[in-house]
């Protein structure tokens, strides 16, 4: 079955959320960080079949941008700097699906490496 396409996108900068609802019915509000954390970029996802490299400091992220590419995906933009990777519909569609399952791995994989959320906290690791 092929994924459905959204019906309507629209960032609420106020909320820092990206609403989506899909030609199925199914709508999704994804935070700025959310996606981030979860960008489908090289520099994130990795090369490969190697783990996703943690993103952490990015409670407070912002997105600058959000633009179309081709009929199949979005290209977003964040306050950090960040701007590759395409988020196509099927992306999309299942980082919705799967938020709480995603996001509490991010909370768990964030706990066991030290690191947090908040951007105002430096870690500092001693080797």
């Amino acid at each position: 079955m092929a994924t459905p396409t959204p019906t309507h996108i629209h960032y609420h900068k106020q909320s820092r959320e990206l609403a989506l609802i899909f030609a199925d019915g199914q709508s999704f509000r994804l935070s700025a960080e959310y996606l981030r954390i979860h960008s489908p970029s090289a520099e994130v996802r990795g090369h490969g079949m190697q783990m996703p490299i943690l993103q952490y400091g990015k409670k407070d992220v912002k997105v600058n941008n959000v633009e179309g590419a081709g009929n199949y995906a979005l290209k977003i933009s964040f306050d950090d700097g960040h701007d590759t990777g395409l988020y196509t519909w099927e992306y999309l569609y299942n980082l919705g699906k799967n938020h709480d399952e995603l996001w509490q791995m991010y909370l768990d994989r964030l706990e066991k490496e030290g690191q947090t959320r908040d951007t105002s906290v430096i870690q500092i690791h001693q080797l």
